[in-house]
Formats: structure tokens, C-alpha cells, sequence
């Protein structure tokens, strides 16, 4: 369960409004090697790594840092439960556009982004771990608001950000392999998907909520009234 919660934070970030501008411009860089189906699936799969691969190095590297240092481990080990549910009622409120927070990641110029694209695969990399750098609200909600304290309290780890990252690149990834395959239609599913982020989204919301209000009352109101 908290792998597949990792996967589909991931999918829902990559059709979340900011982080889907960034995929319609990589899709739109490989539909113009459509004629060429195999140089696209190798940029999309190329392109999907690279977001794996930022999210992963970006996670280890806050995961670590929390847990190898004795007094943070020790809290986290102590209060995370407690940390959890406010943290989850905070994200969930920014999944429903409650809360608000302007956020200003990397950015890349139209000409930089189209020549990465059409450097073949190593240019789709670096595209895609660019783009996930390019944090937006929902984003940062959804990474460092939900999915590094399940990383942190979880078995799984570091794991959870590779997971993640997975997710992100998914749409990308599906039309590279629909084009593959000679499915033209692929951008038309892709638009379908993004009109329906904003309900996927509100549900999510919804539920970070409630599991987050479930959190406060077993682990921070049940112990105080006791």
C-alpha cells in the first residue's frame, strides 16, 4: 500500500498544473520525432529515468540527513506519529487550493528545453531531472509534505522517492510507448487526463485530510484526554 500511495502521488504531481506544463512541453518535444517511434520511446523512457533519478539522489539525501543524525532520528522516532497528521491535514488543504504558496523552482527558456530534447537520450534525462527539480506548490505539497514522512516512517525508505519518481514520468512514459506502438491518438488521452486532475486531486485532498484528522485524535488528542 505505501508503494502504490508512492506511485499514484507521483501520477497525481505529474498531472497537477504546474508539473503538467512541464510534461506537455516534453510531449510536445517527442511528438516531433513521431515518424521515428523508436527514438521517441528511448527518449521517453530516458526522460522518465531522469525524473527517477533526481527525485531518488533528492530524497536519499533528505532521508539520510534526517535519520543519521541521533537527536532528529530519536524525535522522528518519538513524534513522528504526531507530526504525521498535521502535516497530512496541511497538504491535503493544498491539494484542495485551501492553502496557497508561491513557489519559484528551476525554470528552463523554450530554446534551452528544445535543445536537451532533440540531444537525444542523454538530453531527455537531463530534461526530465531538470523538470522535476521545478517545484510548484501542489509539488512540494505532495513530495515533501507527504511522501518524505512516509519515507521517513516507513521500512521502505529511500525506496518511496524511486517509486515516486516512477509516477511523475508515467505520462510521458505511456505516450512514448503508444507512439511505439503507432497509437496516434495518445495526445488526445493525454489532454482527456489532465480535465480530470482536478477531481483526482480534490479526492486526494479529501483523503490526506481525514486519514491526517485520524492521526491527531489516536496520536496527539486520545494520549492528552487519557
Amino acid at each position: 500500500m505505501v508503494l502504490l500511495t508512492a506511485l499514484w502521488l507521483g501520477v497525481l504531481t505529474s498531472i497537477s498544473p504546474c508539473p503538467l506544463a512541464t510534461n506537455v512541453a516534453a510531449v510536445s518535444f517527442l511528438s516531433r520525432k513521431i515518424n521515428h517511434p523508436g527514438a521517441v520511446l528511448r527518449s521517453g523512457l530516458a526522460y522518465t529515468l531522469g525524473r527517477m533519478a533526481a527525485y531518488m539522489l533528492l530524497g536519499v539525501l533528505i532521508v539520510y540527513s534526517l535519520v543519521s543524525v541521533p537527536l532528529v532520528a530519536n524525535f522522528l522516532q518519538k513524534y513522528m506519529n504526531r507530526l504525521l497528521g498535521p502535516v497530512l491535514i496541511v497538504a491535503g488543504l493544498f491539494l484542495l487550493g485551501v492553502l496557497r504558496l508561491n513557489i519559484s523552482g528551476l525554470s528552463l527558456s523554450s530554446q534551452k528545453q528544445g535543445e536537451l530534447a532533440g540531444a537525444g537520450s542523454a538530453g531527455s534525462f537531463a530534461l526530465g531531472g531538470l523538470f522535476a527539480l521545478s517545484f510548484c506548490p501542489i509539488s512540494a505539497a505532495l513530495f515533501f509534505g507527504s511522501l518524505i514522512p512516509l519515507a521517513v516512517s516507513n521500512p521502505f525508505g529511500v525506496t518511496l522517492p524511486l517509486v515516486y519518481g516512477i509516477g511523475t514520468g508515467l505520462p510521458v512514459l505511456v505516450f512514448a510507448v503508444g507512439v511505439a506502438l503507432g497509437v496516434r491518438s495518445m495526445t488526445h488521452w493525454f489532454n482527456k487526463l489532465a480535465k480530470a486532475e482536478i477531481h483526482m486531486r480534490r479526492a486526494t485532498g479529501i483523503i490526506f485530510i481525514i486519514v491526517g484528522v485520524y492521526y491527531v485524535w489516536a496520536y496527539i488528542v486520545s494520549p492528552i484526554r487519557m
